[in-house]
């Protein structure tokens, strides 16, 4: 029987998540003597490392609690290690679970089938790969396009990068609403979109109103947060 959990797998795990960690505090050590030398205002650059830390600990919530979401049926090395590298949770969550219902394998129990599991690591790998491609290849020629059309009319720009990501998010709706018809257990996914868009809407009031500025770094993972914790509590309402 296949074990997702096996210590192999922590061991692999542990060798990349500790690679990107010693990668980014050699590039860390490289651009803080590169400011010394610049001459640059030290007292701020310690400023923007303190900040920036600070501000990785909201996104980082939502991105365990992706793990622990995806731990249930894949085990904890693989979310452990795909979230470490990539850390989109609107991606890995819906390659994983679309390619374990079209297998016809349940999400709510530990996948033993080593075929199952490779098929589904194979989809999560592969259905990111163009992401690599195209932006080293495309990445400029839309950054000039973009710069562009900013200069040429600043607002025609925003409205266009809104649609650009609400059409990127569109693309997750059909897992929202695809169990619709199965009654009112089906609408929970609804629900939890809509307990999440009112989280967001809440955040983006006190951002305006109440001047709350620094909200804006983690309007996201508390919407987030917000969703995950409305689903349990709506779930148990529905089922019973």
């Amino acid at each position: 029987m296949f074990n997702p959990n096996n210590m192999f797998l922590y061991g692999l795990a542990a060798c990349v998540i500790l690679f990107i960690i010693a990668q980014s505090l050699f590039f860390l050590v490289r651009a803080y003597r590169q400011a010394q030398k610049k001459g640059m205002d030290m007292k701020k650059i310690r400023q923007v490392i303190v900040s920036s830390a600070i501000f990785t600990i909201a996104p980082a919530v939502s991105i365990l609690l992706g793990v622990v979401t995806l731990a249930k049926f894949l085990g904890l090395p693989l979310p452990w290690i795909r979230l470490s590298v990539i850390g989109a949770i609107t991606y890995e969550l819906p390659a994983a679970t679309s390619t374990a219902t079209a297998l016809h394998v349940p999400l709510s129990e530990l996948i033993t089938d080593a075929r199952v599991y490779s098929a589904i690591v194979w989809v999560m790998t592969l259905g990111i790969l163009p992401s690599i491609i195209y932006v080293p290849v495309l990445f400029k020629r839309i950054n000039r396009g973009m710069v562009s059309m900013k200069q040429r009319d600043e607002k025609w720009s925003d409205i266009f990068l809104t649609a650009l990501f609400l059409g990127m998010i569109s693309a997750f709706l059909g897992m929202v609403f695809s169990t619709i018809r199965t009654g009112i257990v089906g609408w929970i996914p609804v629900f939890v979109l809509l307990a999440s868009a009112a989280a967001m809407a809440v955040c983006g009031i006190c951002i305006k109103k109440c001047n709350a500025k620094w909200l804006e770094n983690y309007a996201l993972p508390i919407s987030m947060i917000v969703a995950m914790i409305f689903s349990v509590f709506i779930t148990n309402v529905i089922k019973g």
